[in-house]
């Protein structure tokens, strides 16, 4: 694989990490809106990482879903129960940033915190597969 592809893929990792730790802190902090967004957005950057591996890319959130589940999901080379974490986020994501009245709580940041966790321990893990 080009070493630019690995370069693209190490920065998107670099801010998936970054926006679990934020997601945590904010966690912490008892900003719970807040902390579901920094959550669904270290999912996204993961899954954007994989798909630089395959030269793919979208400008659209929902683009980046469906590339993901197309290439990645359907493929076998994901797996199906862990990739729900990537929409069941963004849906999340969307009621709590947009949703004048929605409602969060602790144990449901806590779920998406781990949720999110495991997706991109399976990105890592693919990635490991995918950069040999």
């Amino acid at each position: 694989m080009k070493k630019e592809i690995k370069t693209l893929v190490g920065h998107r990792m670099d801010r998936a990490k970054e926006s679990y730790a934020d997601g945590m802190a904010l966690l912490t902090e008892g900003r719970l809106h807040s902390a579901v967004n920094r959550f669904y957005y270290a999912a996204f950057y993961a899954t954007r990482a994989l798909l630089a591996t395959k030269g793919l890319d979208s400008s659209k959130h929902g683009g980046v879903i469906s590339l993901f589940h197309q290439h990645f999901v359907k493929t076998g080379t994901f797996s199906p129960e862990i990739s729900r974490t990537l929409t069941e986020s963004f849906e999340r994501r969307q009621d709590s940033d947009y949703g004048d009245f929605a409602e969060v709580s602790r144990p449901e940041v806590e779920a998406l915190k781990e949720s999110v966790r495991q997706f991109i321990e399976e990105c890592k893990r693919v990635l490991s597969v995918l950069l040999k």
